[in-house]
């Protein structure tokens, strides 16, 4: 079993290396000051629009980095593939998922989500406001091509010549295209079926085997599946609760609703499908 998402009180931190991924879509510079203002000891920061999104104008909202720019980003945060590598947000966000699914791409082995938010973390770990300075690595990330759901791939499956089942991580109004607070079209990918990320948490934490069932009736263990939203931030926590749920073949389409409208002529269906 993959474990992903992990508790504090249950994982030895001693030599762990931290991420902090807190950021707010609502206002993008908040996550870097409340990395200023305090974060766990020795925590990098890394911001989604910076560190965790590409620099181009194609691939949707936030354009997965070229290999160029993530290996930079590994090394200047001095991580090896086999360190013990620990992510957090503010608890329950898909922030540290990203970058979860971002080093999981890398070929990182040993890499997980902390359940609990930071003011539950700050509890039992030691903070600073200090920022870290982490010695540099050398890294060469093992390419997990696999994990990798391009738009063609994607336009196969809605073309019916790839058999992958395609999930919407998205809110049930954004899906059927009743409401669409960000983008020019509203619907989703023809054939799509839908799991609202939120439903993996529970009083405000991720708990995985609490939406297990729903999970399944949705999506087969069996499938070849592809998650996506709306510009692939929120389909990383569904893509790492199926992982840690053991379903073998997962992949992220990473420019997700937001690159698949940026053609003009894309499908796309309203109605409820399974």
């Amino acid at each position: 079993m993959t474990q992903v998402f992990v508790s504090i009180h249950d994982i030895e931190t001693s030599h762990a290396k931290w991420i902090d991924a807190r950021f707010s879509l609502q206002d993008e510079k908040q996550g870097k000051r409340d990395y200023q203002k305090e974060h766990v000891k020795d925590a990098i920061h890394w911001d989604l629009e910076e560190d965790l999104s590409g620099a181009s104008v194609e691939g949707g909202r936030h354009p997965l980095p070229s290999a160029e720019q993530l290996t930079e980003l590994f090394r200047k945060s001095g991580l090896e593939r086999t360190d013990t590598i620990l992510i957090y947000d503010e608890g329950g966000g898909p922030f540290a998922t990203r970058a979860w699914w971002m080093l999981q791409y890398g070929g990182f082995t040993n890499v997980h989500v902390v359940t609990e938010s930071y003011t539950e973390l700050r509890k039992n770990v030691d903070v600073t406001s200090d920022s870290a300075t982490p010695v540099r690595s050398t890294v060469d990330p093992d390419w997990q091509e696999h994990l990798y759901a391009s738009r063609s791939e994607v336009e196969e499956v809605v073309a019916g010549k790839r058999p992958s089942q395609l999930v919407d991580a998205r809110s049930e109004v954004r899906y059927r295209g009743e409401k669409e607070p960000l983008y020019h079209k509203a619907g989703h990918i023809p054939t799509a079926r839908n799991f609202d990320w939120e439903q993996l948490k529970r009083d405000g934490q991720y708990d995985v085997q609490h939406a297990k069932e729903q999970l399944q009736q949705i999506v087969s263990p069996e499938d070849d599946v592809i998650v996506y939203c709306g510009s692939g931030v929120t389909a990383s926590p569904l893509f790492a609760a199926l992982k840690e749920l053991d379903y073998p073949n997962v992949k992220l389409y990473v420019g997700s609703f937001s690159d698949w409208i940026s053609k003009d002529d894309a499908p796309i269906e309203t109605a409820i499908r399974g």
